[in-house]
């Protein structure tokens, strides 16, 4: 038998930010992790010859994040400003002045004014009902698909109109070596202070009582401890009974188990391409934009993969497709050899290129279909109208016994984010070290 004061389920940025806190106040702790890695939805390739630091999971620190930052700079880890700028291509020209969502301030404008909650569907088309606003409609699901990885149909224009609002354009890095140097220290300082991390333990089932649990693996492994903190996706906690890496609580814990259906969780899929060289900063390309695309951030688009980034101000090769919400849920189960034809079929659409060609400049690919993946289930979290009556109920612990940590139980700004599942794991762990005082 594995005895510990708390099991932790989970070794992503929540987890281990917990353990390391609950490791150092002294506590007994167990990690079980069902990869054979810690991280979760942060992966870094940094072992690679091609994409080398190149990001699977998240990529980028997405403003002046407290904690985030805190822990780079302890660890004495670089990051820098992800510059460039910021493109797309509409109705078969690029441009790059602005204009990424007409009739942006008359939205605003009427967002302000709500007064009642709904989705951001229903408001779009209350608020906008007629053919006058197809772009506008448009434009903004496609945002919401792509940047909150949500279905317009669930996600809370209220949240939306926060987000948006407080959006910091200005501050967004990059951490030089990939996000998994946060990962590295953090397992690090974890087993510094004597806590333990098990890869490669699915943990099926918790059994529990009163101040006292036990987590039962695939393979009949039974890990026992006082109390249990479950840090994995939210999309896991939302999959099926019985489907892989699906956790079993017994008893039951229905008040907990419908507030999780309650609360989003995106949908995203992940594309790295390596080309011979950055094609898209040569003269044809020029000639499409108008002038040079040597300093192009980002590039968004209309097409079937429509976002795109390159890793300016580094001078890469390598271009990032990103297709997320209700699209990305729909290739859900499509074979990666498919996925790259239409992914290159986008990028030839846009660049003038035939598809062979672009196919014959590719060096390496690298598709990453986190939404079809068992241990994960999707991207991150986004506020559906129920969420925050969801949280409360999530946040708050059952019988002092099991608690739970990650990106979507947090209520801030950086929602769906790196910072956002440190927080939670922060948190939650220092909530346990004073109830036991």
């Amino acid at each position: 038998m594995n005895k510990a004061d708390v099991l932790i389920i989970g070794a992503g940025a929540a987890g281990l930010m917990a353990a390391c806190t609950l490791a150092k106040a002294g506590k007994k702790v167990t990690v079980i992790e069902a990869r054979d890695r810690c991280g979760g939805r942060i992966y870094t390739l940094n072992s690679e010859r091609l994409f080398y630091a190149m990001e699977l999971g998240a990529e980028f620190v997405h403003g002046n994040l407290p904690l985030t930052l805190k822990l780079l700079n302890e660890a004495g880890i670089p990051y820098y400003a992800a510059t460039g700028e910021m493109w797309q291509y509409r109705n078969g020209s690029f441009g790059n002045e602005g204009g990424f969502m007409p009739d942006w301030f008359l939205l605003m404008a009427r967002l302000e004014k709500l007064e009642h909650d709904t989705s951001i569907e229903d408001f779009l088309q209350t608020e906008f009902p007629g053919d006058e606003y197809y772009d506008l409609k448009k434009a903004v699901r496609r945002f919401v698909h792509g940047y909150d990885t949500a279905e317009t149909q669930r996600v809370s224009a209220f949240a939306l109109r926060n987000e948006w609002t407080a959006e910091d354009d200005d501050s967004q890095y990059r951490i030089k070596g990939g996000y998994s140097g946060i990962i590295t220290c953090l397992e690090d300082d974890v087993k510094r202070a004597m806590g333990v991390i098990h890869l490669n333990a699915v943990v099926k089932d918790i059994h529990w009582q009163p101040c006292n649990v036990k987590a039962v693996t695939d393979n009949g492994t039974v890990y026992e401890a006082a109390q249990v903190l479950v840090a994995v996706p939210l999309g896991v906690l939302q999959a099926a009974d019985g489907a892989k890496g699906a956790i079993a609580f017994y008893p039951p814990i229905p008040e907990q188990k419908d507030a999780i259906k309650l609360m989003g969780f995106g949908a995203i899929i992940k594309i790295l391409l390596e080309f011979k060289e950055p094609f898209w900063e040569d003269e044809l390309s020029e000639v499409l934009a108008g002038k040079s695309l040597k300093n192009m951030g980002f590039l968004l688009s209309g097409e079937e993969i429509p976002t795109w980034w390159t890793q300016v101000p580094k001078h890469s090769s390598v271009l990032t497709g990103w297709l997320g919400g209700p699209p990305a849920m729909e290739k859900k189960d499509m074979p990666t050899e498919e996925i790259l034809r239409r992914s290159l079929r986008s990028l030839s659409n846009i660049f003038k290129r035939d598809p062979e060609e672009l196919k014959a400049k590719l060096v390496a690919h690298y598709i990453v279909n986190w939404t079809n993946e068992p241990f994960t289930r999707g991207s991150y979290a986004y506020d559906t109208m129920e969420a925050p009556a969801s949280r409360e109920v999530l946040n708050a612990p059952v019988n002092n016994t099991i608690f739970f940590a990650g990106e979507y139980l947090y209520d801030g700004q950086a929602m769906g984010t790196v910072e956002a599942a440190l927080t939670s794991g922060e948190d939650v762990a220092k909530r346990m070290i004073n109830m036991a005082l």
